[in-house]
């Protein structure tokens, strides 16, 4: 009489293998993820320095202010209100934001256009 887990059976392992293209996109969308956060933390880090009145020839200090200014989006100046930390917070505080939407925009059409998934349907309805 053979019992179902015999340990002088030979075992049969079920390995599920996860197709290249599905490695493939989750490796791209980690990567986008990974890269839009720590630009949008760049910018936080550059906005609570500028609040803590950091000392602008710290090395650490001068690090972040030339990072934040290079992962911008262009818009350093665009709100221009008196106050340097207010200036900062929603200069720099809108391209964190953005740098958030932006990843979450493209690891979703990376997402869309790599992975098999059910057709679309597009339905019309008469009102008749």
């Amino acid at each position: 009489m053979t019992y179902l887990n015999d340990p002088r059976e030979p075992q049969e392992e079920i390995v599920e293998r996860t197709p290249a293209r599905i490695r493939a996109v989750r490796i791209i969308n980690a990567l986008v993820h990974a890269v839009c956060w720590i630009f949008a933390l760049v910018l936080i880090m550059h906005i609570l320095l500028v609040f803590g009145e950091a000392n602008p020839g710290n090395g650490f200090a001068r690090l972040i202010d030339q990072w934040s200014r290079g992962v911008s989006l262009g818009l350093r100046n665009l709100f221009t209100p008196d106050g340097l930390k207010l200036r900062t917070l929603f200069n720099d505080g809108l391209a964190a934001l953005l740098w958030l939407i932006i990843g979450g925009v493209v690891t979703d059409l990376v997402s869309r256009i790599g992975l098999p998934g059910p057709k679309r349907v597009w339905y019309r309805r008469s009102l008749s």
